[in-house]
């Protein structure tokens, strides 16, 4: 009888990864259909965009708001701080702060480029997503991680995820159900083992929620200098209890995340406004070139002149 049921649940097993095979076959297919180059396309779906890469390439750096990713192929390395997530073809990543983060490809090329997609929330949908769950409070009480985190696909959330990626083909469409399948997904997330940690921020009188006021407030004021007693007065918290918490969420200090801000603008806008880096350094908040120039080189491996360089020529062979 025991080797019965695991028998049947070794099946149900497979059948089911053979089921989230074919629905990434048929993501695939529709990312592919809307991505003509490499780089990140955004969609007449609000919040939905898709990415395809054909080479390796430096670690990219940006700027995640609340989103879940999900890879149709190949695999993908997110770098916080000093932590590693990877996700690939089984796996989805979601993160439920703005956080500084690096990204990189893995395997990518022309014969099998890796094609993903992304879906941005809005902190007020998952708020009402998890309103309409419960447990609410049970969620509030857990302790506070950081502020990404992996999961396994299930073909319930590929599901909802394929309804909304093929909007994308009936635009009369999306505005009547685009909301309703951003729901569906939110609401899968949330039911995931660790779908606590995106309804956590937005739960009032909660932790996560101070941490992402704190993560606003410094995104609003990266240029200027940091005084953590403000920042602490701002989401009515102690230093201690400031620091301990931002650093569960973030895996980094305030003064390190407003680093990363910082350097990442000043990046930014070095290369599309053509200004050096003094002047970049000066707008971003430095008022030292130097220190500027040796954190710059340590965070992005190369010296500001030299990296954008080398940017301009990765997106020159792109094009």
């Amino acid at each position: 009888m025991l080797t019965s049921l695991i028998q049947a649940e070794q099946g149900d097993r497979s059948a089911e990864q053979l089921q989230i095979t074919v629905m990434r076959a048929r993501l695939a297919a529709q990312i592919e259909r809307h991505t003509g180059s490499d780089g990140v396309h955004g969609t007449a779906v609000p919040g939905l965009f898709f990415g395809r890469a054909t080479r390796a390439q430096h670690p990219a750096h940006t700027i995640y708001q609340p989103t879940c990713c999900i890879l149709a192929q190949g695999s993908k390395r997110v770098f916080l701080n000093d932590d590693v997530y990877v996700y690939d073809g089984s796996r989805y990543l979601v993160v439920s702060q703005n956080l500084p983060v690096s990204t990189q490809h893995i395997g990518a090329s022309p014969e099998t480029p890796v094609l993903g997609m992304r879906i941005d929330f809005e902190t007020k949908d998952i708020a009402a997503a998890v309103l309409e769950m419960c447990g609410a409070e049970r969620l509030a009480s857990r302790k506070v991680q950081r502020g990404m985190f992996t999961g396994d696909l299930t073909p319930t959330l590929l599901d909802a995820v394929l309804r909304l990626v093929y909007l994308v083909d009936t635009p009369d469409d999306i505005p009547a159900l685009a909301p309703l399948y951003v729901r569906e997904i939110l609401y899968r997330l949330l039911r995931g083992p660790d779908g606590w940690r995106l309804a956590q921020m937005a739960l009032s009188e909660n932790h996560s929620l101070s941490m992402a006021r704190a993560i606003s407030w410094l995104h609003a004021h990266f240029h200027e200098p940091l005084v953590v007693e403000e920042l602490a007065r701002e989401v009515y918290m102690s230093v201690s209890s400031l620091h301990g918490h931002f650093k569960a969420v973030t895996a980094m200090s305030p003064l390190q995340f407003q680093k990363q801000l910082r350097l990442q603008e000043a990046r930014r806008i070095m290369l599309s406004e053509g200004v050096d880096a003094g002047t970049a350094g000066h707008r971003v908040g430095y008022e030292s070139q130097s220190q500027f120039n040796r954190e710059y080189s340590r965070f992005f491996g190369a010296p500001p002149a030299r990296d954008v360089k080398r940017l301009r020529e990765d997106q020159s062979s792109v094009s």
